[in-house]
C-alpha cells in the first residue's frame, strides 16, 4: 500500500508525505482527478466515493493548498460542492489501518461542514 511506501521513503529518506481521502457524492472517473492533480501524487480508488491521495514530497500546508485547488477545481468541473477532503497529519508510527480509520474521521467532519470541506486532524482533538 502507499501508507508503507511513503513510511519507507521517510525512513530512506527523510521526505515527508500527506495523506488525504477524497470524497465525491457523483462519479468521478479517474481520469478526471488525475487531471486536477500534481504530476507527483498518487491516489488510489478506495470505494465509489472515495480515493486515497498522497501528496508526495509535501508537508501538511501544502497538501492543504493542493486540496484547496483540487476542490475548487471539482466545483468547477462538476458545478457542485459535494467533495470535501480530510487530510491527516504524517505519523510513520501509525498503521495503515490507523491512518484509514483517523481520515475517515476527519472526512465525517468534513461532510458535515459545508463551509469547511476540507479538514486535518486537528478536528480529532476537538471531538474528545
Amino acid at each position: 500500500m502507499q501508507i508503507n511506501r511513503s513510511y519507507y521513503t521517510y525512513q530512506r529518506y527523510k521526505v515527508e508525505t500527506a495523506f488525504a481521502l477524497l470524497y465525491h457524492h457523483g462519479a468521478l472517473g479517474v481520469e478526471t482527478l488525475a487531471r486536477y492533480l500534481r504530476l507527483s501524487d498518487q491516489f488510489v480508488r478506495y470505494d465509489a466515493h472515495h480515493y486515497f491521495i498522497v501528496f508526495a514530497h509535501t508537508n501538511a500546508a501544502n497538501a492543504y493548498k493542493a486540496s484547496q485547488n483540487l476542490l475548487l477545481n471539482l466545483d468547477n468541473y462538476f458545478n457542485d460542492r459535494s467533495s470535501a477532503i480530510a487530510i491527516d497529519l504524517f505519523d510513520p508510527s501509525n498503521s495503515v489501518q490507523i491512518v484509514l480509520g483517523r481520515l475517515s474521521q476527519i472526512l465525517d467532519v468534513a461532510k458535515a461542514t459545508p463551509d469547511a470541506r476540507i479538514q486535518d486532524e486537528t478536528v480529532l482533538d476537538r471531538r474528545l
